[in-house]
Formats: C-alpha cells, structure tokens, sequence
C-alpha cells in the first residue's frame, strides 16, 4: 500500500522545501522589516543582521527552487553557527535553550543539499 506512495516522493520533497524556506524567510524579514511583528531590531551588520539577510536571500532561493543545493548549505551552516554561538552556551539540549528551530532547519537544509529541490523548482533537476 505505501509503496505506491514513493511516486509523490519529489512532490512531498518539493512541499518540505517550500514550506521550511518560507518559514525560514520569515525568521529573516521579522529581523530585517520587521514582519511579523519583532520585539526587537538587529544593529545593523552585527551577527542577528547579517543572520537575517543570509535567512532573506537563501529562504527566497530554496524557496522557488534556485540554486537549492548551495542556498541551503549556506542556510544550513548558518543555523548550525547559530546553534552553538546563541543557544547551547545556555544550555546543551535544544529543547531547554530554544535551538530545536536551528537545529531541525540546519538538518532539513542538510538534506535538501544531498536531496536536491524535488519537483516544482526553477531548476528543475
């Protein structure tokens, strides 16, 4: 039965991709413009700030499917820089310093390096 799943593999791929780089894009334009709502701005060029333009351009890259591979590798080391520059000094499990966000987008982007963009991409594979 789940066998016959493996035909919508590039298309559950491509909606990973879409819906992690938009989700990823937004973390960059509440830092950047403000939207959603932030708390707080970034000075800018410090790290948050260059953090945000890093999860803007690459979010809209993975997002439409260009250049996948090498925006997700930036966005994945970013996340991984961020995990253990901002959240595991407080504490080393995700779940208690607020990282798990870093970590599971540093993983999934990843992935998507290996997995290339799937279907619905500008460069289609």
């Amino acid at each position: 039965m789940f066998d016959r799943l493996s035909a919508y593999a590039p298309q559950a791929l491509a909606v990973l991709r879409i819906i992690t780089a938009l989700l990823f894009l937004a973390h960059g334009t509440q830092k950047l413009l403000g939207f959603p709502a932030a708390e707080w701005a970034p000075e800018a060029f410090s790290m948050p700030w260059i953090a945000g333009v890093i999860e803007i351009i690459t979010g809209v890259l993975i997002a439409i499917g260009f250049f996948t591979r090498p925006a997700a590798f930036v966005a994945s080391g970013t996340m991984a820089v961020a995990y253990w520059m901002a959240h595991a000094p407080s504490n080393f499990f995700p779940v208690n310093n607020g990282g798990d966000a870093a970590v599971l987008f540093c993983f999934v982007f990843l992935y998507l390096v290996f997995a290339g963009p799937g279907a619905w991409s500008v460069n289609k594979q």
